[in-house]
Order: structure tokens, then sequence, then C-alpha cells
């Protein structure tokens, strides 16, 4: 045998270099392995204090990371894709990088800034901490500004409040800024008993992980009741499809010569008191999401549905429990925003092109808006790209896999019901991505089973398609993730200015804004009105710009007082949604100042404070037989 091998071309070479392997304390291959892990934490760790966040302009933080820290996650991804060649016998080489990489992604923040990132964020936090001061919800209370909804689905604001009480910490704030890697924490292992559902190709699984992670540009990680509903939503997809396969069902899914090489068989079959048990687990958790949040029971319902296009998973029982408990949850804590929603469906309903456009003001202005903007239609396309080839080119592991090709497609068919503020295209791209990322990394990844010719050419292939692939979606995440982060960092002086604004006001006042995109935004919300003015269409916009003040004023209540809060995160994110035209914001703002209706309060480099002054009313003129 050897004597062959030393014959055969290349025989000599390759047998020179398992000698020279062997003479190595530890080998090439193993030490691509590990190596590249205390490399980039290295890198990463000396990279973090240079980050230099607190003069962010119209890149975000994408200019304000140093080489390093670039350097360092291009290390983690090498590391990774090495640690993929002993996924099978080592698979905790690949979960250390993955959740090294997302410590390395979504912990600077966390680590780095004094403040809330992210003004939603520090939303949630003034319904926790109101919650924990009045101690119940109002679900029927009128609230300005929609508010109204954190009462009717307060389930992820009771938990907090719960975890605040027990742990003792101050509030919510405290460890707000961690919820991205809290999240993608809890998400990791259930998204790996979802892909080991479908596949015994370890390296399939963890590249599917991977893949998720740098896709998943969202941004709904953020502490709030969408990132809490999902990772149950995610928890309820994992155990549907591990537990509830009907017996008889399987056919040919079983038989190894049947499935793609790198496909796992069909889970055994369970019985219908099974599946009953199953349901009543089950329904606790449904309920969760539902007490939680508005859209993400919709999302589950959809799924479910989809599964039962199969008949391996057609589980109609769960389902319908699944959406009775949701038409109960709607029309009794959330009736008041269900009804409104229903009165709005006319105006939505099959306006594909509407629905689909982000947000809900005009096109992003400035260069990092814009590169943001077309990054994520990029990475869309790629991961679309993918997950179709893989589909086309893998049909065995597509037929075996079915339930997560449906998943992905489940949610699309919503974009022709509503728009969901701005935000369907967003959850439809999310609620989508697990089962686009499998055939993402599918078509990245070469059977294992290949032999000869066609296992050269496979794995030559992986060694181009799988660096440039996880580059190419890292180097999208960033700008996709970081790119608008002027927006969503504020400095302790800025939100010190906001909380001083609102404490001038007296209660019951109108608080404008114009954007609800800034720290402490709602402060004791339940304390005051808001009007945040360009959050409307650009042709009320528009008028709004010729004259600022007198329009402004022209909104007031009689007798209200009213004041104004410009702050420079408001200024970013106007510019970043699109909500005015390139030099409006500043325009508004010089014509606010000067304006006669307002006079200014506080005005530094932190923000402007204005309180309106009712013009004085001209006296009636007195009828001619009475004397002055």
């Amino acid at each position: 045998m050897a004597q062959h091998e030393m014959s055969a071309p290349g025989g000599a070479h390759r047998t020179l270099t398992r000698e020279r392997s062997r003479r190595l304390p530890v080998s090439p291959a193993r030490l691509l392995t590990w190596l590249p892990l205390p490399v980039g934490a290295a890198l990463w760790a000396w990279s973090l204090p240079r980050i230099v966040f607190r003069d962010m302009d119209d890149f975000g933080l994408l200019d304000r990371f140093p080489i390093a820290f670039y350097a360092s996650l291009a290390v983690l991804t090498v590391g990774f894709i090495a640690s993929l060649r002993r996924a099978g016998t080592a698979p905790w080489w690949p979960l250390t990088y993955s959740l090294g990489m997302l410590f390395a992604l979504k912990a600077p923040t966390a680590l780095l800034y004094h403040t809330v990132r992210y003004a939603w964020a520090s939303k949630h936090d003034a319904v926790i901490a109101r919650l924990l001061t009045e101690g119940t919800v109002h679900p029927h209370h009128a609230l300005n500004g929609g508010m109204s909804a954190y009462d009717q689905w307060p389930g992820f604001f009771s938990l907090n409040a719960a975890l605040i009480r027990a742990f003792g910490v101050h509030g919510a704030a405290v460890y707000t800024n961690w919820a991205p890697v809290i999240y993608g924490a809890l998400m990791l292992p259930i998204l790996v008993v979802i892909y080991r559902t479908f596949t015994d190709d370890w390296r399939l699984v963890w590249t599917a992980v991977w893949i998720f992670q740098l896709a998943n540009w969202v941004g709904q990680d953020y502490l709030s009741p969408q990132g809490f509903a999902y990772v149950l939503f995610l928890a309820v997809f994992a155990v549907v499809l591990r537990h509830f396969v009907r017996p008889g069902t399987a056919g040919r899914l079983r038989e190894r010569d049947a499935l793609d090489p790198a496909a796992a068989p069909v889970p055994p079959a369970t019985t219908w008191r099974q599946r009953a048990l199953g349901v009543v687990l089950l329904a606790p958790l449904i309920a969760a999401i539902n007490s939680a949040h508005q859209l993400t029971p919709v999302m589950l319902c959809v799924t479910l549905f989809a599964f039962c296009l199969t008949r391996r998973y057609r589980n109609i029982g769960l389902f319908a429990v699944a959406v009775v408990i949701m038409g109960v949850w709607d029309l009794t804590m959330g009736r008041p925003l269900f009804v409104d929603t229903m009165k709005t469906l006319s105006g939505q309903l099959g306006d594909l092109l509407s629905n689909a456009k982000p947000g809900i003001g005009g096109n992003p202005t400035g260069e990092g808006a814009e590169l943001v903007g077309m990054v994520n239609i990029i990475m869309v396309v790629a991961l679309g790209v993918l997950a179709v080839a893989a589909v086309l080119l893998r049909r065995r592991l597509a037929r075996s896999a079915l339930p997560l090709l449906l998943a992905a497609i489940a949610p699309v068919p919503l974009l022709a019901v509503n728009n969901y503020g701005g935000e369907m295209v967003f959850r439809v791209y999310l609620f989508g991505l697990p089962g686009a990322a499998f055939f993402a990394a599918a078509a990245l990844v070469p059977s294992v089973a290949y032999a000869g010719r066609a296992r050269r050419i496979a794995q030559r292939a992986m060694v181009v398609a799988l660096p440039a692939g996880a580059l190419v979606l890292l180097a999208g995440f960033l700008p996709s993730y970081y790119g608008k982060e002027s927006m969503q960092y504020a400095p302790p002086q800025e939100v010190a200015f906001v909380k001083r604004a609102y404490d001038r006001a007296p209660t019951g006042a109108l608080v404008m804004a114009a954007t609800g995109s800034f720290p402490d935004a709602y402060y004791h919300y339940n304390h005051y009105d808001h009007w945040f003015f360009t959050e409307q269409d650009a042709a009320a916009n528009r008028k709004l710009l010729k004259d600022p003040g007198d329009y402004l004023a022209g909104g007031i209540p009689d007798g209200c007082p009213a004041f104004i809060i410009l702050t420079p995160t408001q200024r970013d994110a106007v510019q970043g949604e699109g909500y005015l035209p390139t030099g409006g914001y500043d325009r508004l703002v010089a014509e606010l100042k000067r304006s006669p209706h307002f006079k200014i309060v506080e005005n530094t480099s932190h923000g402007l404070l204005l309180e309106h002054l009712p013009l004085p009313t001209k006296p009636e003129p007195l009828p001619p037989d009475v004397e002055p």
C-alpha cells in the first residue's frame, strides 16, 4: 500500500507532508483550528478602547472602528471555517467561534456606551419604569402616540419588571445594551436543534448558524417585545419540527438512498396522544408570545399553516390552538389596537408595492444612509440567490427539508396585508431567515458523500465559495447594523438635557419633537402628550417647512402648554429616515428660533428647548354706546 502510494502522482508529496506533521508538536490543521481564537480575541480587545464613537458622522461606526477590529472579525471567520474540518468530532470549536463572533459583533456598544443604545430601547425602558411605579397595566386607557399598545401586550414588560425586582437592580437600563448578545446566545442552541432535524452534516449545521448570525442585521434584537417573542417563536418552531411528525408520512425520507448525502432521516413519528400532550405543553409558550407582541403570533400562525401543507406536519389541532389563543388575546386585552388595525386594512390590503417599502418617510439622505439601503438590498439578494441555488442543485435535500423551505416563504404573503408602520418588509425577512440561512449554507457546503473527481471538485469549490460567502455576508452585516449608529447613540449630556426639558414641562403639556427617535423621548410618557411632527407624509412635511413656527403653533390645542425638544440625535434620525430633504432639519431649527410663536428656554450643543408663546389676541371693539 505504501509502495503504491509512493508511486502514484503526488503520493510522495502527501507522504512527506504527513511525516513533517508527525514531527510537529501540533499539526497545522489543529493549529489553524484554535490559534485564530486567541489572535482574534487579542486584536478585538486591543481595538475596543480605540473605537472613537463619541463623534460619529454620516457613516456611523464604520469609519470609527480601527483596522484591528475588522482584522479580528476576519481572523475569527478564518478560524471558524478551519474548525468545520472537525465539526463532526469536535463541535465545540464551531460553537466557540460562533459565540465569539456574536460577542465581537454586538458587545462593543454594550461595553462602550454609557447610555441606552437605540431610542426605542429607551422607550421600552420607560414602559418598564411605569409598570414598576404603578404595579399594573391599563389596557383600555387611551394614551397618546400609540403607547396604549404596551399596556395591551404587557408580557415582556411584566417579565422585565419582575426580574428587576428579583435582582434588585435600578432599572432595565442596567442590562438593556446587552440584549443583542443575550438574545443571540439564546437563539444559538435552538437553531442547532432546528438544523440538526434536517441534516447529519455538522458542517452544514454550523455554517447555517453562522450565516443566520451575519444575515440577522434587521436590528430587532434590542431589548424589545419583538426580540423576546422571536426567541419563543424559534423555540415553538424547533419543538414542532422535532416532535410533531405524524405516523406513516415519512415515506422514503427515512431511507438513506433516497436522501441527499447530508440530509438527516425524518425524526421518529409521534402518536396523537403525544402530539396532544405537546399542544398542551406548547400552549403556555404560545400564550407568552401573544402576551408580548402583536405581529409574532401572526407569523407563528402562518408558519404553522405552512407546515400543515405537508403530510409530515399536518397538525391542524396545534394550528387551531395558536389561532384561538391569538384571537382571544386580540379581542380582549388587545381589542382597542386590533379594532384600529382592522379599520386601516382596507386602505393597505393588496397594496404590495407600498407595504414592501421600508420606512414611512421619503428616501434617506446622506451617503451613509444611502450606503446602508444599498447594502441591505445586496444582502437580501445574496442570501436569496444562495438559497435558490441550493434548492435547485440539491433537490433531494430540499425535499427532505421542505418544512424549512415553506417556513422561509410563509411570511411573504403578509406584504399584501399591511405595512406595519413601514417595517413589514423587515419582519418578513426576519421570520423567513431561519429557513433561508439553512439553504444558503447548503449552497456553500458540498456533500461529504461525493467520491472521486466529484469529491475533489466539491472540496475545491468549498475552499473558495465558503470563505468568499462568509466574508461577503460579514462585509454586508457591518454597514447594515452599524451604518446608522449616529442615530442610535446619544451622549450622557443629551440624555440629561432631554430629562431637564421634560421636567420643565407641566403635567398634561404637549411635547413636540421632530421625531421620536431620540433618547428618553418617552420619559414619563403618561404625563404628557406627544407630537413627532416630521413623522408624516412628504406632502405634509413640505407644508411644514414653508413656515415651521406657524404650522406647529396651529396644531397646538388652545390653552395647552407646549414645548419643542430638538437634539442632534433627531437631526441624524430625520436625515437617516428621509423625513426631510437635505438641509431641511437645519432650516427647520433656524426658522423655529426666529418664530414669534416660540421662545428659547435652553440652547446648547446637546439640544434646543423652545416654549410656545400664545400670541395675544386683539380685544374686540366696544359697541358705540358703551364707554371704555
